[in-house]
């Protein structure tokens, strides 16, 4: 693995959503989930279906190398468009598979994934955590642990889709150092997922200090990620509505891009554009019927930090 993309990968597995719908079973504690506009459900599993491919289209036309798997809905799957939250891959060739917080999620998992891993890079180990969710524990993968692979860091926003003691058993098992804290947006809710607040670059970091909501926790993540180096573009609550920290590092053929939705990229200041583009071109997506399910752009990436074959 090149030293350059250790933070910002060369492919990404996405899912094609063939049934995509808004799940209620997930907007009971996702507060970014909207409600369906009126559109009949096959109008929308459509529209989902072509901002998707318009997204492998674009990222493909960038240099990223994108691995498609269709789902085709033969079971009630109606997040799988957000692949990020039940497996990640990690240097050394190593997989993990998560214990996800929704029964209709649990659903997503898929053993041809992990196969064609397998196949195309070097895999040595799969460590399957998924079967404590029997114990009612759960940790939903970049989704809840946005991961510093650079300072060996993982950001978690506490909720009880990141249990402390699964946590503390992955960071040990794959070599990070859990730094949580707990979170409250505009309304005093805590966020559903780190990954919402905080994206990290190789040479900036896009997060929300104010949802921290423990002030010295606050102060220790902001201290943390300067201290590695980045600048740190500081988010307000509003362009976290607008998804402006669900973004995602890559490297394509002509260097470092930033993925996020068009409404994200739409919602940065200058000053922030002007930071991410001294390192990275903004690669806005429009996905305006995907982020109805409460995720974006970021949600649809499942990085792949293995070394081909």
């Amino acid at each position: 693995m090149n030293y350059r993309t250790v933070q910002a990968p060369t492919a990404v597995v996405m899912v094609r959503p063939h049934c995509f719908a808004v799940n209620p079973e997930t907007g009971r504690d996702n507060a970014f989930q909207a409600q369906d506009p009126g559109q009949s459900p096959e109008l929308v599993a459509q529209l989902a279906r072509e901002e998707f491919d318009g997204c492998v289209d674009a990222l493909i036309a960038a240099g990223v190398r994108v691995h498609v798997f269709d789902d085709f809905g033969q079971l009630d799957t109606p997040d799988s468009v957000f692949p990020n939250n039940w497996f990640s891959t990690h240097h050394g060739g190593r997989i993990a598979i998560y214990p996800m917080y929704a029964p209709s999620r649990r659903r997503e998992r898929r053993g041809d994934v992990i196969e064609l891993l397998k196949s195309v890079y070097r895999v040595q180990e799969v460590i399957d955590y998924s079967g404590l969710e029997h114990d009612n524990l759960f940790l939903e993968g970049t989704g809840a642990m946005v991961f510093d692979h650079l300072e060996r860091v993982a950001y978690v926003a506490s909720s009880h889709r990141a249990d402390p003691v699964i946590l503390e058993r992955f960071c040990t098992a794959f070599g990070y150092e859990p730094m949580a804290f707990p979170t409250a947006d505009a309304q005093g809710r805590p966020i559903y997922h780190t990954n919402v607040l905080m994206a990290i670059a190789t040479e900036y970091a896009l997060v929300c200090l104010a949802a921290i909501s423990d002030d010295a926790r606050r102060a220790e993540v902001a201290e943390r990620l300067a201290d590695s180096g980045r600048v740190v573009l500081d988010l307000g609550f509003d362009q976290v509505a607008d998804f402006a920290g669900n973004a995602m590092e890559l490297t394509g053929s002509d260097g470092r891009l930033l993925a996020l939705s068009a409404r994200a990229a739409d919602a940065l200041t200058p000053e922030q554009r002007a930071v991410i583009e001294r390192s990275a071109t903004l690669l806005p997506l429009p996905i305006p019927t995907i982020e109805l399910a409460g995720g974006s752009v970021r949600c649809m990436l499942a990085g792949v930090h293995l070394t081909p074959r």
